[in-house]
């Protein structure tokens, strides 16, 4: 029996070795084109059943990752935040509630439309709002200035609302979301929805579509925001580090997950890091947070990324492809299947690969890709037509042909690894 047993792994061992030797030769044929002369490029494709490398390309070197930043901002979350977001934290004392924020991105945006804190608030004489308490600048290291009007780039908060940016509309007539800030628009040919440094926004009258532009918040703004939804209750005050007796929980922690991931949304990117920092502290730091991880549960990357940011905006963060490989690899290890890939986007269905890498018959990628100026990569798992599941990332930096192309080249080798593996 045990002879039996031997010489079916010794078998297995050399299938996979054969089929890994084949589709060696063939990626890297594919990556000495000269199409790849003039850009860099790495891919680690690794077999968690096995623990065996099917192939490796620069894997080792660091890359500017985009949004795949949001593959460790996920794990973070996953491995900090409860089943349901932390609201914010409170205090009660007679008639006034004291609320401390966490960073939750859900208070009445649009997409999630949580109230939970505003229902609790109207029960008090007197609301006492702290606000002061997140050490993080209001945009990230290395964002890029003039984006400041564009829908992806929201300041970060201790307690946002609305998802820190004004939704505007024109069907019938122009409507916005908050609608106190109606008054702050004004019909406009300029291509910028928004002054520099003021919450004056513009509508262009040609367009129909709805758009969304961040505000300046200050507490002026802030002020305005709460009167307009709880009038003559809500008082502003700065931190003085007291703590809190409790935490307001809000909505399931995986919707805004997967929002994050499908639709890659920087701004919940951002304050999901922000809210897992609450977890430590009442002094909210993503940065903290991020040092946090690195040092515990990520203490054993084989190669320590340049990790800046949540949402990965900046140009200055540096990750290689063996470290989302061993972080895809940790979640897939941790985390029920069904639940992981529901996270993640599905290749020809979902998210920002609803366009790209199709299925035959069934979806075979679930992966998160990262896309700024002359930067793509994908990282995420792969099903073969065998049933084997494959963790990869393939990350493709400063390149001048269009993006499409390059989809193109990654889309071959994935069809190669799911038909021959």
């Amino acid at each position: 029996m045990f002879r039996k047993l031997l010489l079916l792994t010794l078998f297995i061992s050399a299938l996979f070795s054969c089929k890994s030797a084949y589709i060696s030769k063939n990626i890297t044929k594919s990556f000495n084109d000269s199409f790849y002369n003039n850009q860099f490029t790495g891919l680690l494709v690794y077999n968690p059943k096995t623990h065996d490398t099917v192939f490796k390309y620069n894997a080792d070197k660091y890359f500017t990752p985009a949004s795949n930043t949001k593959i460790f901002t996920l794990y973070t979350a996953l491995h900090t935040l409860p089943e349901q977001i932390p609201a914010f934290k409170y205090t009660i004392q007679n008639d006034t509630i004291t609320i401390l924020g966490t960073g939750n991105p859900a208070f009445l945006h649009t997409f999630f439309n949580d109230s939970t804190a505003l229902k609790m608030a109207k029960n008090y004489k007197k609301v006492n709002l702290v606000l002061n308490n997140l050490s993080d600048d209001k945009f990230g290291p290395g964002w890029a200035w003039e984006d400041y009007y564009t829908y992806f780039s929201p300041e970060r908060t201790s307690f946002p609302m609305y998802g820190n940016v004004v939704t505007i509309s024109n069907n019938d007539s122009l409507q916005s979301t908050p609608s106190i800030l109606k008054e702050d628009i004004q019909f406009s040919e300029n291509e910028k929805h928004r002054s520099y440094n003021e919450n004056s926004f513009y509508y262009n009258t040609k367009e129909r579509d709805t758009i969304e532009v961040p505000m300046v918040i200050d507490t002026m703004l802030v002020s305005k925001l709460w009167n307009d939804i709880l009038p003559n209750k809500v008082v502003l005050s700065n931190y003085s580090g007291e703590k809190m007796e409790h935490i307001a929980y809000s909505v399931p922690s995986d919707t805004l997950y997967k929002r994050m991931m499908l639709v890659s949304d920087n701004f919940l990117a951002e304050q999901i890091l922000i809210m897992a920092s609450s977890t430590l502290s009442d002094t909210l730091s993503s940065s903290k947070m991020r040092d946090y991880v690195l040092n515990n549960q990520l203490k054993d990357l084989k190669q320590k990324p340049r990790w800046v940011d949540g949402s990965g905006l900046s140009r200055y963060n540096l990750f290689t492809p063996t470290s989302f490989v061993q972080v895809l690899s940790k979640l897939y290890d941790e985390i029920p299947k069904e639940r992981l890939y529901n996270l993640f986007p599905v290749g020809g269905e979902s998210g920002t690969l609803k366009k790209y890498y199709s299925g035959v018959s069934n979806p075979y990628i679930h992966a998160k890709s990262g896309t700024v100026g002359n930067n793509y990569s994908l990282s995420g798992y792969l099903v073969t037509n065998s049933g084997e599941t494959l963790i990869f990332s393939f990350m493709n930096n400063h390149y001048k042909t269009p993006t499409n192309e390059v989809k193109k080249r990654m889309q071959s080798v994935f069809e190669l690894l799911r038909d021959n593996y």
